[in-house]
């Protein structure tokens, strides 16, 4: 089971804010102790949001979770989206190219062994769906964010068109999409 708590405070009453999380947390972890199960502190993690400007002023005191103090973290992982404290994609797009470098570095291993066809369903299984998930962060990315999600595009196409690194790209896509027309 995952729960996830949110809530807005102004920097002045972080103090506030804390309080009303470990009252919340506590009033979850006796309702689940009541029920026979137990929260995992372990995996209980709390972040606070704020813009770049001001980050220097988030608190940095723990919260007590059931009696455990968890500090407080710079990015956290929520339904598989990874969400930086000034709300930024640059940690999410990151982990995307090197979770798809990796993939594309096992589909390389296999390549000679499978047909066309089958490495390009490889490639839209394996890549594509890592690309696409969460996507709804990326909206008004930076342009050099945005560069490094096109690196994985470039390596992948690369791939599939059995190119070398420094092949330009848009020529061996022009040419089998020109033949099917």
């Amino acid at each position: 089971m995952l729960t996830t708590a949110y809530g807005f405070c102004r920097p002045v009453a972080t103090s506030h804010r804390s309080s009303n999380i470990t009252d919340c947390l506590s009033s979850v972890s006796d309702w689940m102790r009541s029920n026979r199960l137990q929260l995992n502190v372990d995996k209980t993690e709390v972040i606070w949001c704020a813009s770049t400007r001001k980050l220097s002023q988030l608190p940095n005191s723990p919260l007590i979770v059931a009696g455990v103090s968890v500090d407080p973290v710079s990015v956290v992982r929520d339904h598989g989206v990874y969400i930086d404290n000034d709300l930024g994609a640059a940690t999410h797009v990151r982990r995307t190219v090197s979770c798809c470098f990796a993939a594309l570095r096992q589909l390389r291993h296999i390549r000679r062994y499978v047909t066309d066809d089958c490495l390009r369903s490889l490639v839209v299984s394996f890549i594509h769906p890592r690309l696409d998930f969460g996507n709804f962060v990326l909206y008004g990315l930076p342009v050099h964010l945005q560069r490094r999600l096109q690196t994985v595009l470039n390596a992948t196409a690369r791939m599939v068109f059995r190119l070398r690194r420094h092949d330009h790209i848009t020529d061996a896509l022009a040419t089998p999409l020109a033949a099917h027309t």
